[in-house]
């Protein structure tokens, strides 16, 4: 364990998260100098300006292979003994642009006695590198030393690290040595310790270290400010500003990027926009960070003019920038402006595409979304696993098995960790696209369930047909202690419906409510009126329209109007035709399945009556609209589509094989795609 390092500091540090508090203990002694941030270099010490070795390295070292052959002549002279001179080696390889942090820790391990310096500013290039881990180690490569004492520079790097890898308990253990070897009342040292314990989530603590301190300054009110707004506590954060007011501290920046960001969260547009005009009464730069939160929060409230109008007024537009106004538009449905946007966007990582992905799917516009991905594909641009989650929806609406299937191999190639969200939206995805085996396998193999995932294979085996396994699997999902929700009880009602299991149906509809202190919503009742009304409980299904809490909808009369059609109850189809037709006037769905009831009664006056009300009305059938996937493409047709380049081919086959069907005998009720295919009435 890396902690286990951390004991090799005599006296025994403190390693209780309790003992923190002593950091800001009310000492009265004065504040330890802080060492200011090391230079690069320092052409002007006299040593440098005294040795022309030295005086090559500060000034003219540009690579690696140089820095060596400077080294190998200090070694030769002796000068490599020097504290200074072999802490400016390790300086260039730690911190400069052509040096090698791997290098740097050779110098340090064969340099006798390094000062702290050198230390320092090795930790300090690891702290910024992409490997920060490395940081720790070198201190506990410096404990072991016994030469070098760590100072009032070390900590705050090292607490930077541990507040980048949340490293939470080696971040406590050098809390221990902070505090033992006296730095807790240096304020870079106090403000770099609430750092740290609020980036790992110990807001209290970092409250009360910095609510005890007598060395807070106008860094340490920040960092707890958005250290609340990047934990969600938004309603904390304001307060604490209010607080910071009160006692006369001036805003700045960064404060006013974490208020915005509190504001952005909670949708409070008009103090958002307070917070906006006290930044331009009050003089504040207005940062390309600070622009992008107030862009964010006028994004969240829901006003996009805002917004638009400090992006134009950007100068220098960052990724972020750009994707927080295409994020917007796309959320907000105003997909063309955000596709604009977007390929006005010179370069886009990941984000944006998952943006523009997502908005088509939230809009139904699932065919777009998959041409995007595609699009995004031949850029060679790696998608995430949000991309893979929007595209895995689109292929559930679509029906597009064929793409869906390459999604969960790439998940698979990719070695993505099969989640939760994942593995949901995989079971959703086969289960939609009909490929049931296949969603059960998935849900088997899924290393961790949760309601949701158990609510995706209820409702895909509801809409199999499949309806025992589905109340099989609603019994499980309850004895395993997971709790239903809405979507769980339509998929488990579905079944019943598909099944015909009414008694089943009535139970669990009462269960809702009884048990799980769930209230039904409407989509509920229209499942319970189609499942009584299809078994013949035409009565009991009207009176339970009549008991619902809520207006019934077109879904609800239309599955009671459906069963009058299907029993032959004419008198109850027309009381539901009237309130379909009052709810939209204008659905010739309704006029045809009407006067298709009434012509299977052979009242012919009646459906005469409903052809010439759609006349009168001026409302023409809408043409059915079909999809299909063929080879990873899906294609959309209407009735007499002849959109497709191979249209006549596709009519030819279909008039073949229409004849075939008559030859054998099966009628000609199937109609091909170009014939006139509404002649009921």
């Amino acid at each position: 364990m890396l902690n286990l390092f951390l004991r090799s500091l005599s006296p025994k540090p403190l390693t209780n998260p309790s003992s923190v508090s002593t950091l800001s203990s009310l000492h009265t002694r004065s504040l330890l100098p802080h060492k200011d941030k090391p230079n690069n270099w320092n052409t002007t010490h006299s040593l440098v300006l005294s040795n022309p070795l030295l005086s090559l390295l500060e000034t003219k070292c540009t690579s690696m292979t140089h820095l060596k052959q400077i080294q190998a002549q200090m070694t030769t002279t002796g000068l490599i003994s020097d504290g200074f001179a072999s802490s400016r080696l390790v300086a260039f390889c730690a911190i400069s642009e052509s040096g090698n942090r791997d290098y740097c820790q050779k110098i340090l391990r064969n340099t006798q006695n390094p000062n702290v310096f050198s230390w320092n500013v090795a930790i300090r290039g690891f702290s910024d590198s992409e490997n920060p881990k490395e940081s720790v180690l070198l201190y506990r490569d410096m404990l072991r030393s016994g030469g070098t004492r760590p100072d009032n520079y070390t900590y705050p790097l090292l607490l930077k690290s541990c507040a980048r890898l949340l490293l939470r308990w080696i971040g406590h253990g050098i809390l221990g040595h902070v505090i033992q070897l006296g730095f807790d009342l240096d304020v870079y040292v106090h403000n770099a310790v609430i750092h740290m314990l609020v980036s790992c989530g110990e807001l209290d603590l970092a409250h009360k270290v910095f609510g005890e301190s007598c060395v807070r300054d106008l860094v340490s009110w920040n960092s707890l400010i958005n250290g609340y707004v990047r934990s969600g506590k938004a309603h904390q954060a304001l307060r604490i500003y209010k607080e910071m007011e009160a006692e006369g501290i001036r805003a700045d920046e960064v404060t006013m990027i974490g208020v915005v960001s509190a504001c952005a969260q909670l949708e409070k547009l008009d103090l958002g926009r307070e917070f906006h005009h006290f930044i331009m009464e009050n003089g504040l730069s207005v940062t390309i960070p600070l622009a992008n939160a107030l862009m964010d929060m006028y994004v969240k409230c829901g006003n996009l003019g805002e917004a638009y109008l400090l992006f134009e007024k950007m100068e220098k537009k960052t990724a972020v920038s750009w994707t927080t106004m295409i994020v917007g538009y796309a959320e907000f449905g105003h997909l063309e402006v955000a596709r604009r946007l977007f390929d006005e966007m010179e370069e886009k990582d990941v984000v944006p595409w998952n943006a523009m992905i997502g908005g088509y799917v939230h809009a139904k516009r699932c065919k777009e979304a998959l041409a995007l991905f595609h699009e995004m594909q031949t850029r060679n641009l790696k998608p995430n696993e949000v991309t893979m989650l929007h595209c895995l929806s689109a292929c559930s609406q679509l029906g597009a098995l064929d793409v869906g299937r390459w999604i969960h191999r790439y998940i698979e190639r990719q070695k993505l960790s099969l989640n939760v969200s994942l593995g949901t939206a995989l079971v959703d995805m086969y289960a939609k696209c009909g490929n049931i085996a296949k969603a059960l396998q998935v849900f088997h193999e899924i290393p961790e369930r949760n309601s949701l995932t158990w609510t995706a294979i209820i409702g895909g085996l509801a809409l199999h047909g499949n309806a025992k396994d589905a109340i099989s699997y609603f019994s499980e999902m309850v004895d395993i202690g997971l709790m239903p929700d809405e979507v769980t009880f339509l998929g488990l009602l579905s079944a019943c419906c598909h099944g015909g299991l009414v008694k089943e149906g009535r139970k669990h509809f009462v269960q809702m409510h009884s048990m799980f202190n769930l209230s039904p919503k409407v989509k509920h009742y229209s499942c319970m009126v189609d499942l009584l009304g299809r078994a013949g409980f035409l009565k009991e299904a009207e009176e339970l329209i009549k008991s619902m809490p809520m207006e019934a909808n077109v879904a609800v009369w239309g599955s009671l109007f459906f069963s009058c059609r299907v029993h032959g109850n004419i008198e109850m189809g027309e009381r539901a035709a009237r309130k379909l037709l009052e709810l939209d006037p204008h659905d010739s769905g309704i006029y045809v399945l009407l006067a298709n009831m009434y012509r299977e009664a052979k009242m012919w006056e009646e459906a005469r009556k409903v052809r010439k009300l759609m006349g009168e009305r001026d409302v023409e059938k809408t043409p059915g609209c079909s999809s299909i996937e063929v080879n990873g493409s899906v294609f959309e047709f209407i009735v007499r589509d002849k959109s497709h380049l191979q249209s006549e081919q596709i009519f030819e086959c279909l008039g073949q094989l229409t004849r075939q069907l008559e030859f054998v005998g099966c009628g000609t009720d199937i109609l091909p795609l170009g014939s006139e295919s509404w002649n009921l009435i």
